[in-house]
């Protein structure tokens, strides 16, 4: 799914939006027991409640493509034969009222997902009239077909602090005693995925709040199928076969350069309003290396470490690996930080053998807040 089919979906999350009546869910404990089962009717609630459960399970719609959703593919064996398929197919075809199919998909989730504390699993099924659009753009009044799709959320449910509060129309301050609240979704899914603005059987829409953990052991149980590592641990691992492989020849120059291309590639595919997700393969960054003069048998040794660790066809979003709005330099007891497009204003050298991070300052430097003058 791109951005653009996904914002379509999220904006069904309203009462007056979407064909959503009600909500089914357990609640579970901390020894992975189910402590109770509910069928909440959207109908019977206030508004503001109803309002703010739809907007929690739209949090599962949240975030960057290839960093918080990930496309989940199918193969055609497992859609013609799978299990786990099946059982997706099931809960969807009978909008969650097959109770055998709700019951054995918790038994799956709790089973396998490693997640401390109190956690509700929550379910809602909607059936979507996608309109149809006409060639200049125009929305018809006849919609194009029936989306009917399912949404999963897990999420946390902690306890507050006590605190203090005031009473305006009692003109008094009391206490606040603690209590379970409900927390942003930590994971969960679309299913089916809303592919070219139709039902894609072959994929689901997985969704997780943490960049450095996917909880893979969730997908497997689920979807039975591997999940990219996650956005933080491809950062890291990217980072680490750049600095292992180019060695002595990685500076700063070849970290700007490399940092400047991929910036440029995003903010044209951001420009030209691509659907599709922007993703780069090793192919990209080895052609990079070699512009800044990189030698061969260091190039050669940065793909044999990318296909080890990511695999040799592995596709990856420039966005888990670089950030746009930042380019800092670290030591061990100093961090600068530099806005990327004056990244060129740093330099690097060696002066009477004591190695230097130089940076350009004309005007308007300050310490602690205080303008200061460079004499």
């Amino acid at each position: 799914m791109n951005e653009k089919e996904i914002s379509e979906i999220r904006r069904r999350f309203r009462p007056d939006k979407s064909n959503i009546t009600r909500i089914r869910g357990c609640y579970v404990n901390e020894q992975r027991e189910i402590v109770t089962q509910f069928s909440q009717s959207l109908g019977l609630m206030q508004q503001e409640e109803a309002e703010e459960l739809l907007a929690i399970l739209k949090k599962t719609l949240s975030g960057t493509i290839g960093k918080n959703l990930i496309d989940i593919e199918f193969a055609t064996r497992q859609v013609l034969e799978g299990e786990e398929h099946k059982l997706l197919m099931a809960l969807r075809d009978s909008s969650l009222e097959d109770d055998d199919a709700v019951r054995e998909f918790y038994g799956r989730v709790i089973q396998a997902l490693n997640l401390e504390g109190k956690y509700l699993i929550l379910l809602a099924c909607d059936k979507y009239d996608v309109p149809y659009y006409a060639e200049d753009g125009e929305k018809q009044e006849d919609s194009s077909e029936v989306f009917s799709y399912f949404l999963c959320s897990i999420c946390p449910v902690k306890l507050t602090k006590p605190a203090l509060g005031y009473y305006a129309s009692e003109n008094t301050f009391r206490n606040i005693a603690s209590d379970w609240i409900v927390s942003a979704p930590e994971l969960g899914f679309l299913f089916p995925a809303f592919d070219d603005r139709s039902a894609n059987i072959y994929n689901a829409l997985y969704y997780s709040r943490n960049l450095a953990e996917n909880h893979a052991e969730f997908v497997d149980a689920i979807f039975k199928t591997e999940i990219p590592m996650p956005a933080a641990e491809q950062k890291e691992t990217f980072q680490s076969i750049l600095s292992e492989t180019i060695a002595d020849d990685c500076n700063l120059d070849v970290v700007q350069t490399v940092h400047s291309e991929l910036s440029g590639l995003i903010e044209e595919h951001k420009t030209n309003k691509e659907k599709e997700p922007l993703v780069i393969s090793k192919e990209t960054v080895k052609g990079v290396l070699k512009s800044c003069g990189v030698p061969e048998t260091r190039v050669t040794a940065f793909e044999e470490k990318y296909d080890d660790a990511f695999g040799a066809d592995m596709e990856i979003s420039p966005r888990n690996i670089i950030d746009t709005k930042q380019f800092e330099l670290r030591t061990p007891d100093v961090t600068i930080r530099v806005n990327p497009e004056c990244s060129d204003l740093v330099d690097t050298r060696v002066i009477n053998g004591v190695k230097y991070i130089l940076i350009r300052a004309d005007e308007g430097v300050e310490v602690n807040g205080v303008n200061i003058h460079i004499s």
